[in-house]
């Protein structure tokens, strides 16, 4: 019973997060998961969180903007617009 409430309530909180704070946080989690089982150290563990929320963030950001893609002028500066 106290792994359903614990579970419910990380579930609850993820809810109200945007895709990239989302995305961090289960990159973070995963990448200490597989960090600690890898290495079997709290050190590896601390690296793939780092590792997995800087993954998990970029992957969460660009689930932000759907149908929108960057591109770039003939100046080389990027600006967003819908994909074609």
């Amino acid at each position: 019973m106290k792994k359903i409430l614990t579970a419910a309530a990380l579930v609850g909180m993820l809810a109200s997060c945007t895709a990239t704070e989302r995305g961090t946080a289960i990159g973070a989690g995963t990448g200490a998961v597989i960090g600690g089982a890898v290495t079997n150290s709290w050190g590896g563990a601390a690296v793939g969180a780092v590792g997995g929320g800087l993954v998990g963030a970029a992957i969460g950001q660009s689930q932000e903007r759907r149908g929108y893609c960057i591109y770039r002028d003939r100046y080389g500066r990027n600006y967003e617009a819908r994909c074609r």
